[in-house]
């Protein structure tokens, strides 16, 4: 297909735009390199950790290491998507974007080879319904956008990646990583990693939401389908957090399940509200608060 225009050399790039908000944090902010972190201490730490608690940490890592090679391979579909429509400053973040869960997928297997020290398949540690989210329905929905670009289909992509699998799978997900090392000062490699790994997510999870009411604002039909999909994908989420639970007769480093179903729901809650706005025609251009935390600080 040959080029009519380029916005860049006749309307000019939208600086204002969420998109290009969410780029200039993305280069302002998401500059770290996952081969940069030290985990010298966090070998020591995993060599004195009881066996049970090494083997949730492991099960938390392989859920994270397929995740995150996940989201890498299947979000191509939606970015030549968003290239073929013309959307130059939605396309120049989605680049940071790709970027950023390739260096995720990059630190986990670091830590996988330097730490846990194993090159073993961890695939007994995915579950049904972790196979059901990330093996299928990830990729069914994104590369759907291979041959339906609809908008119904962008936003059913969309509220499976960023609202479900990033927003509260992979939020949950850092609660537990916190939980369990942070507040008993073990594995600070791990620890820093996820603080930065949960800042870039707050910067894929903003876009997320602004994408899918972009939509529903234009199309206020599309957000009974929006509805649906919402309700049926966070089962799926939820069961894997009982999952984990399920594999250990006394929960090391004294898990509760509920704190983290509470915090599943919350994560959820969240999302769904701010993408309520859009059915009334509202498309936000507000970015979440965590979304401008710079490296180096703390993340929300």
């Amino acid at each position: 297909m040959d080029h009519t225009a380029f916005a860049t050399t006749s309307r000019g790039l939208d600086r204002s735009s969420v998109p290009l908000r969410l780029f200039e944090k993305a280069k302002r902010f998401g500059i770290w390199n996952p081969s940069a972190i030290d985990l010298q201490q966090d070998r020591r730490d995993w060599l004195r950790l009881a066996d049970d608690e090494r083997d949730l940490v492991l099960r938390l890592v392989a859920l994270f290491q397929a995740g995150e090679e996940a989201v890498t391979r299947d979000i191509l579909p939606l970015i030549s998507v968003i290239a073929e429509e013309g959307r130059v400053e939605e396309e120049l973040f989605l680049t940071s974007f790709l970027w950023e869960e390739a260096k995720h997928t990059d630190f986990f297997s670091r830590f996988l080879h330097e730490v846990v020290q194993t090159r073993a398949d961890l695939g007994a540690y995915h579950s049904p319904s972790y196979r059901e989210l990330i093996y299928r329905r990830l990729p069914t929905a994104m590369h759907r956008l291979a041959t339906d670009r609809s908008p119904a289909a962008q936003a059913a992509a969309s509220v499976t990646y960023n609202v479900i699998v990033e927003g509260v799978l992979a939020e949950t997900g850092y609660h537990a990583f916190s939980t369990m090392l942070a507040s008993h000062g073990l594995m600070p490699g791990m620890c820093d990693a996820i603080r930065l790994l949960k800042q870039d997510e707050s910067r894929h999870i903003a876009y997320g939401l602004y994408l899918v009411s972009r939509i529903v604002a234009a199309d206020p039909t599309l957000w009974a389908d929006v509805e649906h999909q919402l309700g049926e994908l966070i089962l799926l989420p939820m069961q894997i957090i009982d999952d984990v639970f399920g594999a250990y007769q006394q929960m090391p480093f004294g898990l509760t399940p509920e704190t983290f179903s509470e915090y599943a729901i919350d994560q959820f809650s969240r999302r769904v509200a701010w993408l309520e706005r859009a059915r009334d025609g509202v498309t936000s251009t507000a970015v979440p608060d965590d979304a401008d935390q710079p490296y180096g600080a703390p993340s929300g």
